[in-house]
């Protein structure tokens, strides 16, 4: 390596590439190490590139480190790291300007709405999920579709993913909606052909807003969509191909059929569901993924104990209750927020047991 004192800025440029290099590992690894190391070295960069010096290189070194520290943002607990990478965003943007270099403003204006939608998904309120549907939509100005037609299709699906999550936490259905169709316009580009795993992810993502869509809704034509959308998901997220996608989906799957068969009088759609969490909890197993293993037991749960008074299965009830006071624990034990839906769902589990004993 150059000596720092004899020529920075190509120390500066080795460092940056050191950091690059440290990035890539940390993200390949589980653990922050790497991670943690590739943003010391960013900024050791910046102790050299700055702004005054080099406008363009300070600032896509800011960049970089925004994109480090976001990805030890979510590996955390905490929304430190994501502040700090909204910030080095936000002051990359300072240079990065759409006049002067419009394809990086709008990479960055994408990165920053990343940093702002997970910070969003981890607070309370919605304004952090509106500064990040802001920055997907300025990127979206410079990622055409005619220009970039797969960043526009990833910003595309990165805005359904913020307008989702902000649609949750609405009464209405009109964020779900926008939502919705932002993933259907990535999805013209995101082809199976071409993308099959980014295909998939859509897919995927496009379920569940149908299915939250369908659940503030009294028919079940959304619930239905949802549910093909799952479905087509598990044709590219295979088990061998992606075993925790997955599961994740076959998850999602099983819920958008409990919703489905709560609506209906039959057991057909019921009995899919548990096939659907069965498949989840191959993989979702309490030793690997405790809290996805607790999640999918307490759901397949909820789905037996619809069934059982249907088919008048003293078993199938106790199994249920079971389960679901199996989620509970585990989920209190962990201090997850579900734990108190699942407790909810265990006062009737329990009521609809007795009744089921009572037959």
């Amino acid at each position: 390596m150059q000596p720092r004192e004899r020529v920075p800025l190509q120390w500066a440029s080795a460092q940056n590439n050191l950091g690059l290099a440290l990035e890539t590992l940390g993200e390949r690894e589980s653990g922050t190490d790497r991670l943690e190391q590739a943003v010391v070295a960013y900024r050791e960069v910046l102790e050299e590139r700055t702004r005054e010096r080099v406008p363009l290189l300070w600032a896509r070194t800011q960049t970089n480190l925004g994109i480090a520290l976001e990805r030890l943002g979510e590996r955390e607990s905490g929304t430190d790291r994501l502040e700090q990478a909204v910030a080095a965003y936000r002051e990359a943007l300072k240079e990065q300007t759409h006049e002067l270099v419009p394809f990086y403003w709008a990479r960055t204006q994408n990165n920053l709405g990343n940093a702002l939608k997970v910070l969003g998904e981890r607070e309370s309120g919605t304004a952090r999920l509106e500064e990040a549907v802001a920055a997907y939509r300025e990127a979206l100005k410079e990622f055409t579709r005619e220009r970039l037609p797969l960043n526009w299709a990833l910003t595309q699906g990165n805005l359904g993913n913020a307008l989702e999550t902000l649609g949750e936490r609405e009464s209405g259905t009109d964020t779900l909606e926008v939502a919705v169709a932002a993933y259907r316009e990535a999805l013209k580009e995101q082809t199976r052909e071409r993308v099959p795993l980014d295909w998939a992810r859509t897919q995927n993502n496009l379920g569940f807003a149908l299915m939250r869509l369908g659940e503030r809704e009294s028919g079940t034509a959304r619930l239905e969509e949802a549910v093909a959308a799952y479905r087509e998901a598990l044709k590219e997220r295979t088990r061998e191909r992606e075993p925790f996608q997955w599961a994740m989906t076959q998850n999602n799957l099983g819920k958008g059929l409990t919703r489905l068969g709560e609506r209906e009088s039959g057991t057909d759609r019921l009995e899919e569901a548990v096939d659907a969490y069965r498949e989840a909890l191959k993989e979702q197993t309490r030793e690997r993924v405790p809290l996805q293993w607790a999640g999918s037991t307490g759901n397949l749960g909820v789905a037996l104990i619809i069934l059982a008074p249907r088919k008048r299965d003293v078993a199938m009830a106790q199994a249920a209750v079971s389960q679901i006071e199996a989620a509970r624990d585990a989920l209190t034990a962990a201090g997850d927020f579900r734990a108190g839906y699942f407790e909810e769902q265990l006062t009737i589990a329990r009521s609809v047991a007795k009744q089921v004993q009572g037959h």
